[in-house]
Formats: C-alpha cells, sequence, structure tokens
C-alpha cells in the first residue's frame, strides 16, 4: 500500500539521490495525519456544539478528580498554550457557563477554574462517544500495532521532553 508521502519521497529520491529522506517519510506522515485527525475530530465536537480546545479544557478538569478543579497555572501547563491564551478560553467558557472561576483559598493571588454542573454533565456527556470515535479512527491498526505505535510515540515524545502534563 502507497500513500501520497511515498510519492514525494521518491521524487526527492530522483532529485537529489544524495539525500537520505527517511526522515520526511516519518515527519510528513505525522503532519499529514495530525491534519487529518484534526479535521475528523473538529467534527465530532462541532455535533456537541464544542471546540476541541474546549473539550480539552472540560476533559482536563475532569480528569483533575473532585471538585474538578484546577489553579489558572496547572491548566495553562496542561493544555501547552500561552497563558493569555488560557485567559482567553476560559473567558470564553465561563460566558458559555461550562466553567467558572473562584479565588483560591490557600492563595488570594491565585484563582481557580472548575467545572459548572453544565460542564461537568457535558463532559461526561462526549467523553465515551469521543473515545468510541477516536476507536473508530484507529480502526486499521490491529492491537499489536496499536501497542508498537504508542510505544513508538511515547520514546519520540519522552526524547524531545515531553514527559509530563505539568
Amino acid at each position: 500500500m502507497r500513500d501520497a508521502v511515498d510519492l514525494l519521497m521518491a521524487q526527492w529520491a530522483r532529485e537529489r539521490p544524495d539525500l537520505d529522506v527517511w526522515p520526511m517519510g516519518i515527519m510528513g506522515r505525522i503532519a499529514r495525519l495530525s491534519r487529518l485527525l484534526d479535521r475528523e475530530l473538529k467534527e465530532f465536537f462541532a455535533s456537541y456544539g464544542l471546540e476541541r480546545w474546549e473539550f480539552d479544557v472540560l476533559a482536563t478538569l475532569r480528569r483533575s478528580g473532585p471538585p474538578y478543579e484546577l489553579t489558572t497555572g496547572a491548566l495553562h501547563r496542561a493544555a501547552m498554550v500561552t497563558s493569555g491564551a488560557i485567559t482567553n478560553r476560559c473567558d470564553r467558557m465561563v460566558a458559555k457557563g461550562l466553567i467558572e472561576r473562584i479565588p483560591d483559598s490557600d492563595d488570594r493571588r491565585s484563582i481557580r477554574v472548575r467545572l459548572t454542573e453544565r460542564g461537568l454533565a457535558l463532559v461526561d456527556e462526549v467523553v465515551g462517544p469521543h473515545v468510541a470515535n477516536e476507536a473508530r479512527l484507529l480502526a486499521a491498526l490491529d492491537p499489536e500495532e496499536r501497542d508498537h505505535l504508542a510505544g513508538a510515540l511515547r520514546t519520540l515524545l519522552a526524547s524531545l521532553g515531553d514527559t509530563t502534563l505539568g
């Protein structure tokens, strides 16, 4: 089975036979896969009236356990976006009634972000179908291929320093 990346690698081999373009095979496939999966997930979350980043915030808070809240700093680190982006995202989600900001009882300078009842209900409604949708997107892989791919990606992420959420 050949894909679009095979074509571009063959073109480079023809035009620059002096280069070993094996990295393009991996990087190109990761980039193309990322775009395809982003499109699929965007469509899925839109069916629930959500942006992908909104689900990420809801899921991060839900995974934190009761009372489903984190400091803005912890949320910022987990989301891997700028603090300004987190502020903007929180503003939008507060307006939708999905989260609320509350003062941190331990540190008056800090704000905590908490799921509202509506936010908790929505993330609980979406997470099951989301996992099923992801399984559908990965259905071409058998269990051994899934384990191998997960391990290889874990190794690559760790080698680039992505070892924690915080």
